[in-house]
């Protein structure tokens, strides 16, 4: 790790953590300074590009940031300090253990951008995608929550596609081939998206809006 985002690491991450209580689920407004509009959670935020921007553009929501790898927040920190992001808090370990903590439809919106494919069948229960997780996030979403899935990998699209169509708790977004094939406005690239289609692969993105079934 560079010397400058060592220093981050040491002197700004322990003010931005998310420590998990012992009892109880994690209290999201007394982690920021000032009250929020709402809160939106990024799993596996990557070097943090896309979490930035939405924090940028949307000052006024709280950010929860999951990452486990620590060039990763590294990089994510390097983002907040540059832009002054004051409504950023990380969570740097496996974010189901944060999914569990957190309370009923509390998170309005959820982005799980490019996770790992794990594209052998051996290791399909690895993904991120399951109907246990997804009946998570519903539980963590009110009626018009808004869940974005985005993925290169062939598997892991129609593995997401079949999940997703099975359960009850979100509606597909999606009229035409156009919502799911090219990237909203406000859905910045990251820095995976732009390696993929430099490589020739096809990205998707996948909108979900929580509905009114009981999770």
């Amino acid at each position: 790790m560079r010397k400058g985002r060592s220093r981050l690491v040491e002197t700004l991450l322990p003010e931005l953590v998310i420590r998990l209580p012992g009892e109880g689920p994690v209290d999201l407004p007394a982690l920021f300074d000032t009250p929020r509009k709402a809160y939106w959670l990024e799993i596996g935020f990557g070097a943090g590009e896309h979490l930035a921007w939405q924090a940028e553009t949307y000052p006024d929501i709280g950010f929860i940031g999951c990452e486990a790898f620590a060039n990763g927040v590294a990089s994510l920190l390097r983002h907040i300090e540059q832009r002054t992001l004051g409504n950023i808090r990380i969570f740097d370990d496996d974010a189901r253990l944060l999914m569990t903590a957190l309370g009923p439809s509390t998170i309005d919106r959820l982005f799980l951008l490019h996770p790992d494919p794990w594209p052998k069948r051996r290791h399909r229960d690895r993904r991120l995608v399951q109907s246990a997780t997804v009946r998570r996030f519903a539980q963590l979403m009110p009626p018009g929550g808004i869940l974005r899935i985005a993925t290169d990998h062939p598997v892991f699209l129609g593995w997401t596609l079949r999940i997703m169509g099975r359960q009850p708790w979100f509606d597909w977004t999606a009229r035409s081939a156009a919502d799911w094939l090219e990237r909203p406005a406000d859905w910045p690239q990251t820095r995976y998206e732009a390696k993929a289609l430099k490589e020739g692969r096809r990205c998707t993105y996948l909108n979900y809006r929580r509905n009114g079934t009981v999770a």
